[in-house]
């Protein structure tokens, strides 16, 4: 289910959502006997995949990567690099496993559908997800869906759990940005078009960069140090859900009902 993608991929491309992948859900991941991971869309190569494998594993031995892809040729030409731990099938939202995967990471896949599409395709994807066990304290599953640039300088991305959206998080390398909007351009399909006045994900962006300006006098000490203070003057109005340790990398985390787009 689902449409072939342009299948644009590189090297190294979703290092950043996947080092805050490794450090909001490895404990999660440690947690399950048999920890799968699907990567949705890998594309014409199946960098992410292996990459997807190693950085897992740093933060869960056991994890397996499982690559999926609609287009059957791509599927063949990954075949070679199959390894413990890793194997790619033929599919699409329907994710082909027999059982419920702990992650599934949906990278520049939905950039290309319409968005009253979005929805319909997250309520499916997170409805194969391993289901919350509260009596664990188990969440459940985790559903990560974005976007970024060719090279992952800039990455917005959505977290979705068995019951829906949590977060949404702001993703940059530090020196290639001018000012927090930059990254407007590279909201997933859900939030995109609603940069418009009067929707929250407006405002939030404005308030970003009204407080990147108030930093500015921290811009001697570097930009990583502009940011921290910005995003630490935005949590007086927002709902910053991380702290300094993930503001250093370049993120900032927001919970999704104060972002969600209006109507």
């Amino acid at each position: 289910m689902g449409t072939v993608t342009r299948g644009t991929t590189n090297p190294n491309r979703l290092r950043r959502m996947d080092r805050w992948i490794a450090a909001a859900h490895g404990a999660e991941l440690r947690r399950v006997a048999d920890p799968v991971a699907v990567d949705l869309g890998y594309g014409a190569a199946p960098w992410t995949a292996v990459e997807l494998l190693a950085r897992l594993r740093s933060v869960a031995p056991h994890a397996r990567v499982v690559g999926v892809e609609i287009d059957p040729a791509r599927v063949a030409a990954a075949r070679p690099y199959e390894r413990d731990g890793l194997v790619f099938r033929h599919g699409g939202f329907e994710v082909p496993l027999a059982g419920r995967p702990s992650l599934i990471r949906a990278a520049n896949v939905l950039r290309q559908y319409d968005e009253g599409e979005v929805a319909g395709v997250w309520e499916r994807l997170c409805a194969r997800l391993a289901p919350a066990d509260p009596a664990s304290g188990s969440r459940g599953g985790l559903l990560v869906e974005g976007t970024c640039d060719e090279i992952g300088r800039r990455h917005v991305w959505v977290a979705l759990g068995p019951e829906g959206p949590r977060t949404v998080t702001f993703a940059t390398r530090l020196g290639s940005l001018d000012r927090p909007s930059d990254l407007a351009e590279r909201m997933p399909k859900a939030l995109i078009h609603r940069n418009v006045s009067g929707e929250p994900v407006h405002a939030f962006l404005r308030d970003f960069d009204r407080a990147w300006a108030a930093a500015a006098p921290y811009a001697s000490y570097g930009a990583r140090q502009r940011w921290m203070r910005a995003v630490r003057d935005l949590t007086a109005d927002w709902p910053v859900v991380d702290g300094p340790v993930r503001w250093r990398q370049g993120e900032v985390t927001v919970a999704w009902g104060a972002l969600a787009p209006l109507g």
